[in-house]
């Protein structure tokens, strides 16, 4: 009998949710997706320090001796998240994403911008458009660069969903992904209805996401659905059958080494009952979220995590240039992680609090215990998305 991840992958695009190459090797899915957060503790790893250091070099190169280290290091991140996927889709067949900075979430043309500058690096490297899914938080400025962003045949990756309105809004605007975060949702209902669990046919991620898909399916919309976040097995075997699936190397593990008959819950040729269609206008968009308590807080909550997650990886590459450059020694402030994270101040990280990846945490918490002090971070940075065997 076949493992539970091969069966998922005959019915379900199964795409790694890291930015280690060394996993994505070992994994073998069609496409990839990666973030700041996913970098950040990528470039932990010495295997990696070769691709940092050369695009920090030549950053410099560019921009001259007499640029400043900001100027420096804000066009070294964007090189170094093609470089990355460019390193990705060697391994691949499909797609990688790379995203906007979460920081342009609620600026139109900003985010237009920036994504024409991140598909005009891959241009450069030879890697076409087709490749390339540019991701964008779901905001309703986000989702308008997105619509024309698709138009130019720039095909976008939406992030950061959590509400039915941001959904349908994608589906109308042509966009060719959305990234629904599964385990997001859960941590929510988790914290806010005192119910310590929830059986996978009853998880709120599982549900919304099902709502979504066979929307989507009834109506035909061309936007595929691929669910994100996931905090165990349960959840990404109730959705199997779902346009694609991110998935961390660690449950990647897991389903690897679980057998058993895995059925299929989602099917385009027999969605399941939905609502009537309906258009959403801003207007409705906002109505709809401001009525939504979960998806508001959640996105407000993603942004400033994605955006903190840069800010991290600004100073740690800053630290690494001056350490190319020989004026400092490159030291990682794991002061900095709990000053972000720590929202209560207790002296640890709990999942709920953490703002970054899902898969860093999962790195970072060699224990397994769900929290992360200050020893775990120091420690486990250092081995960051290595994949536990």
């Amino acid at each position: 009998m076949t493992n539970l991840l091969e069966q998922l992958a005959t019915m379900t695009v199964v795409v790694a949710d890291t930015g280690d190459i060394e996993a994505i090797r070992q994994f073998t899915p069609r496409d990839a997706t990666t973030n700041p957060s996913l970098i950040l503790a990528a470039a932990q790893i010495p295997t990696y320090q070769e691709l940092i250091d050369r695009t920090l070099s030549e950053s410099r190169t560019v921009l001259g001796e007499s640029a400043p280290v900001e100027e420096v290091v804000a066009e070294a991140l964007d090189e170094i998240s093609v470089t990355f996927g460019k390193e990705i889709l060697r391994i691949v067949p499909g797609r990688v994403s790379t995203e906007v900075d979460a920081r342009l979430s609620y600026d139109t043309e900003a985010t237009i911008e920036k994504a024409r500058k991140l598909i005009g690096l891959y241009a450069q490297a030879g890697v076409p458009r087709e490749r390339v899914l540019i991701k964008v938080a779901s905001t309703w400025e986000g989702i308008r660069a997105a619509e024309l962003l698709e138009r130019e045949g720039i095909h976008c990756n939406l992030t950061l969903l959590f509400g039915f309105a941001q959904a349908v809004a994608c589906a109308e605007a042509g966009v060719t992904l959305i990234s629904p975060f599964v385990g997001r949702i859960l941590d929510w209902y988790k914290a806010n209805t005192g119910r310590e669990s929830f059986p996978g046919p009853e998880d709120p991620g599982v549900l919304s996401v099902s709502k979504i898909y066979n929307y989507f399916k009834t109506y035909g919309y061309h936007t595929e659905v691929m669910g994100a976040s996931f905090r165990n097995i349960d959840e990404i075997i109730e959705l199997a059958g779902c346009d694609l699936l991110t998935i961390s190397p660690a449950l990647m593990e897991q389903l690897r080494n679980q057998e058993g008959v895995l059925l299929r819950k989602l099917d385009p040729h027999k969605p399941g009952e939905t609502q009537e269609k309906f258009h959403v206008d801003k207007p409705l968009f906002d109505a709809m979220m401001a009525e939504d308590r979960m998806a508001s807080e959640k996105l407000d909550e993603g942004i400033r995590g994605f955006s903190k997650a840069i800010e991290a990886l600004e100073v740690q590459l800053a630290h690494r240039l001056a350490a190319i450059e020989g004026k400092a020694a490159f030291t990682h402030a794991v002061h900095e992680i709990f000053l972000l994270n720590d929202l209560d101040g207790d002296g640890c990280i709990t999942r709920e609090e953490w703002l970054g990846s899902d898969a860093v945490f999962d790195a970072l918490d060699t224990d397994q215990d769900g929290r992360l002090a200050p020893d775990d971070v120091r420690g486990g940075l250092g081995a960051a998305l290595s994949v536990r065997r």
